[in-house]
Formats: structure tokens, C-alpha cells, sequence
């Protein structure tokens, strides 16, 4: 579910996990973990913005600023939101990564991270760009039909 929506209202958690009595212990807990996945996502970002920084990227340098489906930030992100490989990971959302690679590499570059709030900017532009959740999702169990979309 975080391949297309990082910040899921209560709403949405209710649509989508069906089988949860919710109150409002459980609907923290499930905020919180989403905010956890979020950390992590953004933690990863940071890395590879300064690892392409220290690396001599330059701001032109688009072309190395790609995420692929065969670079190392990929297989990161995809390992930790995807363990058991059962879902294709959706186009949008490594659209909406090399974004957010790009605006942290930007930031970096330009100095704005001496700023601690630096970061919220990025992140009001990455809240934007949620995706809706496939219908399939909302089935009992495990939706199986997720790789072979995108």
C-alpha cells in the first residue's frame, strides 16, 4: 500500500484493511507505521542525495540521478516494503522516488540542509503526489494480481 500512498488518512486505513476493529489505539498504530515506512523512505533518500553529492553529481546531472529498477536505492526500498518480492512495484511510485531523490540532492547541493527544517519542503511536495490505492487491495487476503501491473 505505501508504493502508492505515503500518507493515508484514517479513511483510507479503514477502506483498505477491512478486517480491523478499529479504535483509536489501532488507528494510531497503523498511522504510526506509515509514518515509520515514511521515515525510512526519506532516511534513503538523504543517503543517496549525499552519497551523489560527495560523488561530484553535478545539478545538470539528471541522467545520474535516475532511479532504475536495477540500482541499489531500487533494491533497498523495494526489499524493505516488498520482502517476499509478491507485489510490482507501480512506475508512479519510482517516479515519485527519483523525485524525491532529486529534490533532497538539490537541497543538499544548494546548502538548505544547514536549515533544520530544511526537510518539510520536500516532504509538502511528496504528500502531493499520493496515487490511489488499487481496488484489488480491498479484497480478503492478499491481493495476487499486483505483479503483473504497474
Amino acid at each position: 500500500m505505501f508504493f502508492y500512498t505515503r500518507y493515508p488518512s484514517s479513511n483510507t486505513l479503514k477502506t483498505y484493511f477491512p478486517d480491523v476493529k478499529f479504535n483509536r489505539c489501532i488507528t494510531s498504530q497503523l498511522i504510526k507505521w506509515f509514518s515509520n515506512f515514511r521515515e525510512f523512505f526519506y532516511i534513503q533518500m538523504e543517503r543517496f542525495a549525499r552519497q551523489a553529492v560527495r560523488e561530484g553529481v553535478m545539478g545538470g546531472g539528471e541522467a545520474e540521478l535516475r532511479l532504475r529498477r536495477d540500482s541499489e536505492l531500487y533494491r533497498i526500498l523495494n526489499l524493505h516494503y516488498n520482502k517476499s518480492n509478491d507485489y510490482h512495484v507501480p512506475d508512479r511510485f519510482v517516479e515519485i522516488s527519483e523525485l524525491a531523490l532529486r529534490e533532497f540532492f538539490t537541497a543538499i547541493q544548494a546548502g538548505r540542509d544547514a536549515d533544520p527544517c530544511w526537510k518539510k519542503s520536500i516532504y509538502k511536495i511528496i504528500c502531493k503526489l499520493d496515487s490511489p490505492v488499487p481496488d484489488s487491495f480491498r479484497l480478503p487476503g492478499c491481493p495476487t494480481d499486483t505483479h503483473s501491473t504497474g
